[in-house]
């Protein structure tokens, strides 16, 4: 999805005003006393996220819309309206099974810090130095423009570990290139996710490639598109790191993730497939076109019923509102839940960081409009107001978020695309930060 429709929430300076706090940030809840804290959370209330989900399900813009709310390592709340799709009958729930889409990114940067944790990474570190495929670059002189030895030149620096990690690596995305490059990507199946089964239909892609070896020997072949570290560009970056993550640890990547976090998360309802003999768990995928919402991928013939060609390290999950609040809660707790220590305080606070790199042109970061963020491991990382925030979105209308200064966790799953035909982006987060701060204010 375009990176200006992914930050379109935040903005607007008016819709920050509008909700009293930037996604539960503003200083009316930084000057809460932790007692009032405490208090509140024993007698939580969403109404106003009731209320938004009440018009998203009621007026027929989704088929359903679920979220997980909770504070610290509290038992999560959910608030659920609708069915798996309009023609199931089967309500949607804390269980139920999503495509989340780019949420898969702060996994699959969390598994490269453990990665490094473990002392098989460093932040800095080179690509090439495990892929060396990716020792010496080429990038486009004119941005997405001919794919030439004129409009070539020599990377001025190696990619890194942190690039990958904060988009700054100059790889580009089948989802914003244009022209040529965009072009080649899908003749060599750099297809970093899967939509349908309609997936040779232009708008999903292509056809992804065979093997995450594959993906990753294809997109050291390509040139980059912007020089690495100057500029924050969403990209395949995450996809990558699922190659480096194989061959560092020896482990496939999807083993990797159910082994350190997934497990000891407690999250079994997710993976990159549903579960055999669970589609009945599984929501319904729908395009929207004029305000027509057309189904492209549904239960009990869907492309998520299947083990994909390789897990997409970016795009790849299907998991459901409980199983991510769990995630969110680990990150919560400091990398800590129930008693089983997934990674260490000192990671989780590294990867949870700006962590841009400091080779950025002017007004190269993560700024749109008088609007500035970080960008940490796989996920956005907030300033000012808004600091202590970490959390993505995914191209389904799904996001996850945790406050980890207050320790607010909140997630919302739901399936249409494209994503930004809707603003839930905006209307989920400052509408829980409105609830969360009226429930401070009540206490």
């Amino acid at each position: 999805m375009n990176e200006q429709a992914i930050m379109a929430p935040y903005l607007s300076r008016r819709a920050m005003l509008r909700s009293t706090a930037l996604l539960g940030c503003s200083a009316a809840l930084s000057g809460m006393p932790l007692a009032s804290s405490a208090q509140a959370r024993e007698a939580s209330q969403w109404p106003r996220l009731n209320n938004m989900i009440d018009s998203y399900v009621g007026e027929r813009k989704v088929a359903n819309m679920v979220a997980a709310l909770g504070w610290g390592t509290d038992a999560p709340e959910f608030v659920a309206e609708g069915d798996t799709s309009f023609t199931s009958a089967i309500p949607a729930g804390p269980d139920t099974l999503y495509r989340i889409y780019s949420m898969t990114k702060p996994v699959t940067g969390m598994a490269t810090m453990l990665c490094i944790e473990d002392g098989l990474l460093s932040l800095d570190q080179p690509i090439a130095e495990i892929l060396p495929a990716f020792a010496e670059m080429q990038v486009q002189k004119t941005y997405d423009g001919a794919i030439t030895p004129d409009n070539l030149e020599n990377a001025e620096r190696p990619i890194t570990v942190r690039h990958c990690l904060t988009h700054t690596a100059g790889l580009g995305y089948s989802i914003i290139q244009q022209g040529p490059i965009a072009q080649a990507y899908s003749e060599n199946g750099l297809v970093p996710g899967l939509v349908s089964r309609l997936q040779m239909v232009p708008v999903f892609n292509g056809t992804p490639a065979s093997s995450l070896e594959q993906f990753a020997d294809s997109l050291a072949k390509m040139p980059l598109v912007l020089q690495p570290g100057t500029r924050w560009s969403y990209s395949m970056g995450l996809d990558l790191m699922g190659r480096v993550i194989e061959v560092v640890s020896g482990k496939n990547f999807d083993a990797f993730l159910k082994e350190r976090i997934f497990e000891p998360c407690g999250m079994d309802s997710t993976g990159f497939r549903v579960p055999e003999g669970q589609a009945e768990r599984f929501t319904a995928n729908y395009f929207v076109i004029n305000d027509v919402l057309l189904p492209i991928d549904i239960p009990g013939s869907s492309v998520f019923e299947e083990d994909p060609p390789f897990p997409f390290g970016g795009a790849g999950i299907v998991s459901s509102p409980r199983d991510y609040d769990r995630f969110l809660m680990m990150l919560a707790n400091g990398g800590e839940l129930d008693g089983v220590r997934v990674m260490d305080k000192a990671t989780v606070e590294l990867a949870t960081s700006d962590m841009l790199p400091d080779t950025l042109d002017p007004g190269g970061g993560f700024t749109f409009g008088e609007n500035e963020f970080g960008f940490g491991a796989g996920g956005l990382v907030g300033k000012g107001q808004a600091e202590g925030l970490f959390g993505w979105f995914g191209a389904a209308g799904t996001c996850g978020l945790v406050n980890l200064r207050f320790g607010l966790r909140h997630n919302l799953m739901t399936q249409y695309m494209p994503a930004e035909t809707y603003p839930v982006y905006q209307d989920f987060p400052t509408t829980v930060a409105a609830d969360a701060v009226a429930q401070l204010l009540n206490a």
